[in-house]
């Protein structure tokens, strides 16, 4: 991809059970595992990691999987999960491929999620994050997202 590359780009819903979702959630759950583990992650361990922390909510009703495609071809995602009685949603998944990464397609995703949330009506975004995802920390805080106490139990 050339540096300009990112503007040809088409965020869209996707369904978390489609082929093209099931193969950018299974390389983001290969980098989650491999940063956790500090080493290459397995395929059991992946597929380990895909059944403890399913993305099957991130689809109507509950929420929202988002897919950036550039040329056919899929290079990242962005999901949204909707707390609707209290306003509130969370962002989850937000990944890039990592050929398509430092061309802004990060803060792309964040800033489709914020709007899909508005369209939902929700008055506050949240995320879980971990100290190892160096670029995704840096990205929301540079996005205004402030550090609040752990909400869920969450490695």
């Amino acid at each position: 991809m050339a540096g300009n590359d990112a503007l040809a780009v088409e965020i869209r819903p996707e369904p978390p059970g489609s082929a093209a979702a099931q193969a950018v959630l299974t390389t983001y759950f290969r980098d989650i595992v491999s940063r956790q583990h500090r080493r290459a992650a397995t395929d059991a361990e992946v597929a380990a990691a895909m059944r403890a922390e399913p993305s099957d909510d991130l689809c109507p009703p509950s929420g929202l999987l988002l897919l950036a495609w550039q040329d056919r071809t899929v290079a990242g995602c962005a999901g949204l999960l909707l707390l609707l009685p209290a306003g509130l949603g969370e962002v989850r998944r937000l990944f890039v491929l990592p050929q398509a990464r430092r061309r802004g397609l990060g803060q792309r995703l964040l800033t489709a999620v914020e709007d899909a949330a508005r369209g939902y009506g929700l008055t506050r975004l949240r995320l879980d994050s971990s100290d190892y995802l160096t670029e995704a920390v840096q990205l929301y805080v540079r996005n205004g997202y402030q550090e609040i106490p752990p909400f869920n139990d969450g490695q």
